[in-house]
């Protein structure tokens, strides 16, 4: 029987995961696997060396306990079933920006589905050229690479896709998240994470389109600056315990995807009809920061294209970029 070639701990690793908490037989690793029995217990114990806990019983086998809360392909790449978003997956312990690099590859014919993802990041962006804080070890800063088949004008309503999975993977973890126009996720009045949307394109044809999402995982208060420890939270502050980070990764992914692919089959209703029932910001008296001023009204909905629709005194402003706030109804 063989022994082991390269990438054999992330085989066993994905064998041992797909029997949660109960323990599974080296003879059946073996055999599912093409590895001796040695060959076995040589890339579990290389597994425990890197964090992995890994019971062993006799006349029972191997059960995975516990795995070390890192953003890695060994922790992600077992928990992950999706067909295209995260099949190639870049892991860095730290980048500038997991954005930035994916759009680097993009240039280099990156697939479809290509993600970057970073332990830290040195330099991230939010919406407007603002900064995103990035502390190391702590949270969720991931890039998606798309090739959608769609004419420029109607790119960003991916935007909205991501918000929809972003969100509804915030709920899958036990919090009630909600959407803020366009591309905010909010606990309450308080950020929990972002997207930024990124492309490349010609009048009739989009190259690619870049994801970044930034989801506040396991940070504390003090981990953001002091100006913004008001209007930001963590999903680890709002449900008082710690996020498996590479579980939350995988399942935000796998939505993506799934999301992706609703977009692509039925069209843009479905994602704008889930999108509004996530929304806090529909129905809301609203201040507009648009280019050249500021628009003041109540924010009706989401068009056809993802633009909002908010009724001003001078009538239905469409909004295709801006910062919304809360403001006081006018009397």
């Amino acid at each position: 029987m063989p022994e082991a070639v390269p990438g054999s701990e992330e085989q066993v690793l994905a064998f041992l995961a797909e029997a949660p908490d109960e323990f599974v037989s080296g003879e059946a690793i073996s055999d599912k696997l093409g590895l001796s029995r040695a060959a076995v217990w040589k890339h579990v114990n290389a597994l425990r060396s890197m964090g992995y806990r890994i019971d062993a019983v006799p006349a029972r086998g191997y059960r995975l306990v516990e795995i070390p809360d890192r953003v890695g392909p060994l922790e992600i790449g077992p928990l992950l079933h999706t067909q295209e978003i995260g099949q190639v997956l870049h892991c860095f312990d730290e980048l500038p920006s997991t954005s930035d690099h994916l759009k680097e590859l993009a240039e280099q014919d990156g697939v479809h589905g290509e993600v970057v993802v970073a332990e830290r990041q040195t330099a991230g962006r939010g919406r407007r050229g603002r900064a995103w804080v990035s502390p190391a070890g702590r949270n969720l800063y991931l890039s998606v690479l798309l090739r959608p088949q769609l004419p420029p004008q109607r790119a960003p309503e991916l935007t909205l896709v991501a918000a929809v999975a972003v969100c509804e993977a915030c709920r899958q973890a036990g919090v009630e998240a909600t959407i803020k126009w366009p591309n905010d996720v909010l606990v309450g009045e308080r950020k929990v994470a972002g997207i930024l949307t990124e492309l490349s394109a010609e009048p009739d044809q989009v190259h690619w389109v870049v994801l970044g999402l930034g989801v506040n995982l396991n940070a504390e208060e003090e981990d953001f600056p002091e100006d913004l420890r008001d209007g930001a939270t963590s999903l680890a502050l709002e449900r008082a315990q710690p996020v498996p980070r590479a579980l939350f990764a995988a399942a935000l992914l796998s939505l993506l995807e799934q999301w992706l692919e609703r977009h692509a089959g039925e069209g843009f209703a479905p994602v704008r009809a889930a999108w509004r029932e996530r929304c806090s910001t529909l129905g809301q008296a609203v201040r507009v920061e648009v280019e050249g001023g500021e628009i003041t009204g109540v924010a009706e909905d989401v068009d056809e294209t993802g633009a909002l629709l908010v009724r001003h005194a001078g009538g239905l402003a469409r909004i295709f970029s801006g910062d919304v706030r809360k403001a006081r109804p006018a009397r």
